[in-house]
């Protein structure tokens, strides 16, 4: 259950954030499933060993990117090619777009990491 929310809460970010044109602009839909794979936990060791699905080169790369693509058909009516395309286009700079964590949070432990991180955000630049 908390995979789904931080998913959903993760497009609700982008689309206050970016002002994201989900019908019409299939890349500003590519971008947000590809954070929310990234951010939510989707491509976790533990859920993709329950797909049967693991790997250990760029592993979570290839999951992310998998699960933007089916995410982005369930959606839209547009051919695979055509998702996958828009995925690969935007895929570098949004799967490195950890906002509003400041790091993928793989865990508990990453969580609680990125929440201290963002807890002490401005401390560092409150005096300049």
């Amino acid at each position: 259950m908390n995979r789904v929310v931080t998913h959903e809460l993760i497009h609700a970010f982008d689309h206050c954030r970016a002002h994201v044109d989900w019908f019409t602009n299939v890349r500003h839909l590519a971008c947000s499933e590809v954070r929310a794979a990234n951010l939510s936990g989707d491509c976790s060791l533990v859920n993709e060993i329950f797909r049967l699905r693991f790997g250990l080169k760029q592993h979570h790369q290839t999951c992310v990117r998998d699960r933007a693509i089916l995410s982005i058909l369930a959606v839209r009516n547009i051919s695979k090619e055509v998702a996958q395309k828009a995925v690969d286009e935007v895929f570098e700079s949004c799967f490195n777009d950890h906002e509003p964590f400041g790091r993928i949070p793989h865990n508990k432990t990453y969580a609680k990491y990125a929440h201290r991180d963002f807890q002490n955000r401005d401390r560092y630049y409150s005096n300049i």
